[in-house]
């Protein structure tokens, strides 16, 4: 379990490097995929943290952004650095999140049986 100062730095990362990306990185293509910080995961001792990323777009365009921001940490952890005050900034790794088209799919899915449910319904009715 992640103490209340852990979380309380994983929200700070996770605002501070959502600004950095979005105001200081230059590169088209990140600013194009519509990249979300969805979650922060920092070592108890904080020399680490794994950044969890939604990006918008193809899986091709998924693995070149995660590709430009793994080799962007240097100088995501230096902006870091120079924003938030931590004895010592995390090392960063970036991950695909892809949680939120995981429940759009079964959002669809939800809804697919729902107008299943109706159009069923609506049959029954038409044949009485």
């Amino acid at each position: 379990m992640a103490s209340h100062r852990n979380e309380k730095i994983n929200g700070l990362i996770q605002r501070e490097l959502s600004l950095i990306i979005i105001h200081k990185m230059k590169d088209s293509r990140i600013k194009d995929s519509n990249v979300s910080i969805t979650k922060v995961k920092a070592a108890p001792d904080l020399k680490t943290a794994t950044v969890y990323v939604s990006i918008f777009g193809d899986d091709r365009q998924k693995k070149v952004v995660l590709e430009l921001l793994n080799n962007a940490k240097s100088f995501l952890r230096s902006s870091l650095g120079q924003v938030i005050t931590v004895h010592s900034v995390p090392a960063l790794s970036f991950e695909i999140d892809n949680s939120i088209e995981y429940g759009m799919h079964i959002e669809a899915i939800l809804q697919s049986l729902k107008d299943d449910k109706k159009e069923m319904q609506d049959q029954n009715e038409h044949d009485s």
